[in-house]
């Protein structure tokens, strides 16, 4: 009876053991990524919507794609900032994972369950998930190249473009940057670093262009120098698609390039292809 009695707890308790794993695998998954399903690609494009609102063969890493010959992963989503926001509450805020300094960081950690915690009620961001699925699987040991095209909506937002007493704070525009950078370079040291500068944009419904609106943080182009100054500042590699790029000298002008005066269109989506890759390949 004893015996009987002893073999039954061991039993019971291996048992328990084995609901135990497989409840810790099903509640916490993200370092499962490391393992299974792992995808290489040369090169990851992060962003806003200029690279993420269209999705089909007219997109502007899929074009880059058909121009350079090279797998790219598209890890843009529109309405992210390259900073933390409202800085006021807790650092694990969960939005602010969507920003690209929250991304890098979970690349780094090579951990995604704060993203995929997420249930994002806005327009237009039903590929999130799915981007955010791929971008977990992303073997970033094989990655050659970043591309990252954002801070119109840090701009937008009102975001600071630095805090002087901190240069890596993660609620201003270049403490963002720079913590965002050291991430990825932490992830892997040989990796080559492409910032894009917003491009030009028009308010259709103010009346006013990035030239005259200031959201908080200062005018677009001080956004885009400051962005210029990093680049330098950091050793890495930029792209300038603000100035001397969509013509701007006319209110019309505006209607060449873009759909509404900040999105681009098919003819400003392959402009800005033909720009990039061009860049890539003769390295300036």
């Amino acid at each position: 009876m004893g015996k009987q009695l002893k073999r039954e707890n061991i039993i019971y308790g291996f048992l328990a053991l084995l609901c135990f794993a497989l409840l810790y695998a099903v509640t916490y998954p993200g370092n499962a990524d490391a393992a299974e399903g792992r995808q290489e690609v040369k090169i990851v494009a992060f962003g806003d919507s200029v690279f993420g609102e269209v999705r089909d063969n007219t997109a502007v890493p899929v074009l880059l794609q058909d121009i350079l010959g090279e797998s790219i992963y598209n890890a843009a989503l529109g309405g992210t900032c390259v900073a933390r926001l409202e800085a006021d509450r807790r650092m694990d805020y969960a939005k602010n994972s969507l920003s690209l300094v929250g991304l890098t960081k979970a690349v780094r950690a090579g951990d995604f369950r704060v993203q995929r915690s997420l249930r994002m009620r806005e327009s237009n961001t039903q590929y999130f998930g799915e981007s955010l699925e791929g971008l977990s699987r992303v073997d970033f040991s094989q990655v050659e190249t970043i591309l990252i095209q954002e801070g119109l909506n840090d701009y937008h937002a009102g975001v600071p473009v630095e805090n002087p007493e901190n240069p890596y704070d993660e609620y201003t525009f270049l403490g963002a940057l720079r913590s965002s950078v050291r991430a990825l370079r932490d992830t892997n040291p040989e990796i080559r670093i492409v910032l894009v500068t917003p491009t030009y944009t028009w308010y259709t419904e103010m009346g006013l262009t990035c030239e005259e609106r200031d959201m908080g943080g200062g005018i677009l182009e001080e956004y885009v120098d400051a962005e210029i100054r990093a680049a330098e500042e950091l050793g890495i590699e930029i792209i300038d698609v603000y100035h001397d790029f969509f013509p701007h000298e006319k209110w019309e002008d505006k209607d060449l390039y873009t759909r509404d005066g900040m999105h681009p269109n098919d003819e400003g989506r392959r402009m800005l292809a033909e720009k990039i890759a061009a860049c890539l390949m003769t390295g300036r």
